[in-house]
């Protein structure tokens, strides 16, 4: 009953963001999807990493056949475009065979399978099609916020920024100097973020197909919760982001074309109106609490999946700030918000108790006073950076060290290994 609540609601949600989208003659979720049952895939990547997350529960001789059976699709594909004279002039053109085995898979379920076999088949398609739904929820939220948002707070949010050394005007130049190579490879970084999720989900949920169910709690999990939450905050707090508020990506709406080389002057904010296409996308760093989420889940993997990790969390820091897409506030923001919906889950998973309740009511406090604080505190941050900077980084560094103090009590405990009776020997 709980998995048909969760899809019966997963339904809902998606058919209101169709219709929201559709209010603006813009196909919704749905939609898109649908579309690339034929047409070329946004992110061909994307499928293939969410065919992976399914295969999970199939035996690896269905993992090949699977693998097999998209290849195949995708090259049909690819020779019947190619005989129509199709040019593919946006997203992949592979990426539908993926997406044809998934569905495929969903009817082998329904129809050759029974029980708990059937159960645990379903889950893993809706495993995958989540993550592909959760990409395509994500475009229709922020077209939501460009919207319905017309005024944004980055003039706020820049003046607060002034407490922590404006670290994407820092970043961005240092971005700048490595040319196109370095911008490049941050670009490559950023945009994967998903199918580096992937890779420590199927290490997470390698032996499913062995044990016949899925663990508690996995990072696919976190990494959905924090994309249906999201998107809610930029709804409350807009903000465009760096490169469009001061820079040339604003083109007439930005405040003036300051970004990278030199910080915006310290004045009285204000709202500012901005276009109807700029998602209102950076309040807190999505890209960076994705991130965090990343690195969690990687440190009980293998020394080079934590490295991984570890890699993939300052490469994203980096790409964020340096491509101007956020302020450094926003990052801050971005940890305290992933902390505080892991251990949620994770207390959800092994049951509520005071430790839990305190940590999650203490990382939503924090949450909230750094969203309060970038709004009504900003001048007195920028006038007293080395009072406000040390305060902001010790106010997200509380609530790492609370979750990871309180997450290492919630370990179990081996126990100590039983030593053997003493025999009694033949004399």
């Amino acid at each position: 009953m709980l998995w048909v609540t969760a899809a019966v609601v997963t339904l809902g949600f998606l058919i209101a963001l169709e219709i929201a989208a559709r209010h603006y003659g813009l196909p919704g979720p749905i939609a898109t999807q649908v579309q690339e049952v034929v047409f070329a895939p946004k992110s061909g990547f994307l499928l293939y990493a969410s065919m992976g997350l399914m295969m999970v529960v199939l035996t690896w001789r269905q993992r090949f056949i699977a693998a097999g059976a998209a290849i195949g699709i995708d090259i049909t594909f690819s020779l019947v475009r190619w005989a129509a004279d199709v040019k593919v002039t946006e997203g992949h053109p592979f990426g539908n065979g993926a997406l044809w085995v998934m569905l495929g898979c969903a009817v082998i379920a329904v129809t050759r399978r029974t029980g708990q076999e059937r159960v645990l088949l379903l889950k893993g398609v809706g495993l995958g099609l989540l993550l592909v739904a959760g990409r395509k929820t994500g475009d229709t939220w922020l077209l939501i916020t460009s919207k319905t948002r017309p005024a944004v707070l980055d003039q706020y949010v820049a003046t607060a920024d002034h407490a922590l050394g404006n670290p994407s005007w820092l970043v961005g130049r240092i971005v700048t100097a490595t040319g196109p190579v370095g911008a490049r490879f941050l670009d490559y970084v950023y945009t994967q973020l998903a199918v580096a999720a992937v890779v420590v989900a199927l290490y997470q949920l390698r032996n499913v197909a062995v044990e016949r169910r899925f663990p508690g709690h996995h990072l696919v999990r976190t990494f959905l919760v924090i994309g249906l939450l999201g998107p809610g905050i930029y709804m409350i707090y807009p903000v465009v982001g760096p490169i469009f508020a001061y820079g040339a990506d604003g083109g007439h709406w930005a405040v003036a074309n300051l970004w990278p080389d030199t910080p915006p002057p310290i004045g009285t904010p204000h709202h500012m109106p901005f276009d109807e296409i700029t998602p209102r996308n950076c309040m807190p760093s999505l890209h960076t609490a994705w991130a965090t989420a990343i690195f969690i889940h990687s440190r009980k993997g293998p020394r080079i999946l934590q490295f991984a990790g570890a890699f993939w969390l300052i490469a994203t820091l980096g790409a964020t700030l340096g491509f101007g897409y956020h302020y450094g506030a926003d990052l801050v923001a971005g940890v305290v918000f992933t902390l505080t919906i892991e251990a949620a889950l994770r207390s959800l998973e092994r049951g509520w108790d005071r430790s839990g309740v305190q940590l999650v009511a203490y990382g939503a406090t924090v949450f909230a006073a750094l969203l309060v604080s970038y709004r009504y505190l900003s001048m007195e941050m920028a006038e007293h950076p080395w009072v406000f900077g040390p305060l902001l980084i010790l106010a997200m560094t509380s609530v790492v060290y609370g979750y990871v103090r309180t997450t290492k009590l919630w370990e179990p405990k081996a126990g100590p290994a039983r030593q053997p009776e003493p025999q009694p020997e033949l004399v």
